[in-house]
């Protein structure tokens, strides 16, 4: 019988950092095509709208829509990203609740790997398959599904360029040109998603949570053109490690 070990706040937030990174690598898998799919539906769309003066124009989701394509574009852009990181998550009262510190490593398609150093190593590596969890405080490392993750978690559909699966969120750009990302799905865990840009480079993330925390992301010291070594997408069991196989 498997014991299930229940994860700490940070882990936790953690995870959902991951979990919309590990799309952001999934989202491109199909790029330029489901893109150039969703353009010609909506010619489609104008198309039809033009010639029907029945239909009401709707504004506001036009502007939505724009919203959420602008964003995909961007995303569409990463291939590649090397950075160290700062995480703080506060509470509801904007309390701090922990801070963190790591590096981060990314390559298209589905390729993570997340390491937390401060306050307290842990490791996440998505090798395409399966997503390992390690804790070495422990020495254990939990195994996931990548795609039973994706299938299961609404987050994960965040940089999807799927239009049915777009479809669960809504879009937006606040004043100062960042994008946040609503879901629409009551049971979600992650409630909205706000992706910060500097000079059209992905920049921070902020991650509001069913419980009210939000966790504050910045990357430092970014590198988007340097292709990760693929060692960093590997994870070996070594000799007395305990595998806790959730898949």
């Amino acid at each position: 019988m498997k014991t299930m070990i229940k994860l700490p706040t940070f882990s936790q937030s953690t995870l959902l950092f991951l979990v919309f990174v590990l799309i952001l690598c999934f989202y491109s898998a199909y790029s330029s095509k489901a893109y150039s799919g969703e353009d010609n539906r909506s010619g489609k769309i104008n198309e039809q709208t033009a010639n029907n003066q029945l239909f009401t124009i709707d504004k506001t989701a036009i502007t939505v829509n724009r919203a959420k394509q602008d964003l995909m574009a961007k995303l569409s852009e990463i291939n590649y990203i090397n950075a160290k990181f700062k995480q703080i998550v506060v509470n509801e009262d904007d309390d701090v609740l922990q801070e963190g510190y790591g590096t981060l490593a990314i390559s298209k398609p589905n390729l993570v790997n997340w390491h937390t150093t401060e306050p307290s190593e842990t490791l996440i590596i998505s090798d395409g398959k399966d997503l390992w969890f390690y804790d070495p405080f422990i020495d254990q490392v939990s195994l996931y599904s990548l795609s039973k993750s994706i299938a299961n978690t609404p987050v994960l559909l965040l940089t999807s360029e799927d239009p049915a699966l777009w479809n669960n969120f809504q879009v937006s750009q606040i004043n100062n040109g960042n994008y946040v990302i609503h879901s629409l799905d009551v049971n979600s865990q992650v409630k909205s998603l706000e992706l910060s840009f500097n000079n059209e480079q992905l920049s921070k993330l902020s991650i509001l949570d069913s419980t009210g925390q939000v966790s504050h992301i910045s990357l430092i010291d970014v590198d988007f053109i340097t292709q990760p070594k693929a060692s960093l997408f590997e994870f070996v069991i070594s000799e007395g490690i305990t595998v806790d196989d959730q898949r």
